[in-house]
């Protein structure tokens, strides 16, 4: 059983960090569409999903970090937290399909575009870069992720493999 928990974990973690650099481009800065994120939906089938998203953000943060150039190491540190934090509300609202991206939503635009400011756009009012972060991440979770969620809910074999 703990086998089965540990590859979904895998699983999940190598998905989100192939999206994220495979889409390098547009997964990092200011101006994100991180489409990864779409996967911050899947707390509300699976508690194994929250330390698979929050270590693929882990790595990719940390390669993106080398080969990037991004806004390194508080990147990987604290984006990586406000993954674990949104993620882990994600799960503990997961009956409500409208508040779980809601979460990743909050976290991300207030702690990336919040330590974002501070070391690559100060020239930016502060609430801008957490409102253009928050705006990307929001594109995402919902525009694609409520679809992604739906998807899963009405195909069941996929909610079975998810569910732990």
């Amino acid at each position: 059983m703990k086998l089965k928990k540990l590859t979904k974990t895998a699983i999940i973690a190598a998905l989100y960090s192939v999206l994220t650099l495979t889409l390098a481009p547009v997964s990092f800065g200011i101006l994100q569409l991180r489409v990864s994120e779409v996967l911050t939906v899947l707390p509300k089938f699976s508690k194994s999903s929250i330390w698979g998203l929050t270590l693929g953000c882990l790595l990719s943060n940390y390669i993106g970090m080398a080969i990037m150039n991004t806004a390194g190491i508080i990147d990987v540190v604290f984006g990586t937290l406000a993954t674990l934090l949104a993620a882990i509300c994600s799960y503990l609202v997961r009956k409500s399909k409208w508040l779980v991206p809601l979460f990743p939503t909050l976290f991300n635009g207030i702690i990336v575009g919040g330590y974002l400011h501070f070391i690559a756009f100060k020239s930016i009012n502060i609430f801008l870069c957490m409102l253009f972060v928050a705006l990307g991440e929001g594109t995402v979770t919902y525009i694609i992720g409520i679809p992604f969620m739906n998807f899963i809910m009405k195909h069941k074999k996929i909610g079975e493999i998810l569910n732990d």
